[in-house]
């Protein structure tokens, strides 16, 4: 019974760790992963660095992400 005990606690120990490095990763990581694709795309979109495009694309695409 300790040995089966044993393994639920470190189970535990293991969810929480994960859950912990995804709430770091959706937290700190995503967001800037997010904005540089945002700003890779409007800078294909206007590649003669128009500041009303840019400013256009990005109120674009911040409309539509999820």
């Amino acid at each position: 019974m300790k040995e089966a005990t044993g393994e639920l606690n470190m189970t535990v120990v293991t969810v929480v760790a994960i859950a912990a490095v995804a709430a770091f990763f959706y937290a700190f990581v995503w967001p800037s992963i997010q904005a540089s694709i945002k700003k890779n795309t409007c800078d294909a979109q206007c590649p003669e660095n128009n500041a009303a495009c840019i400013s256009n694309c990005m109120n674009t695409t911040n409309n539509t992400a999820g």
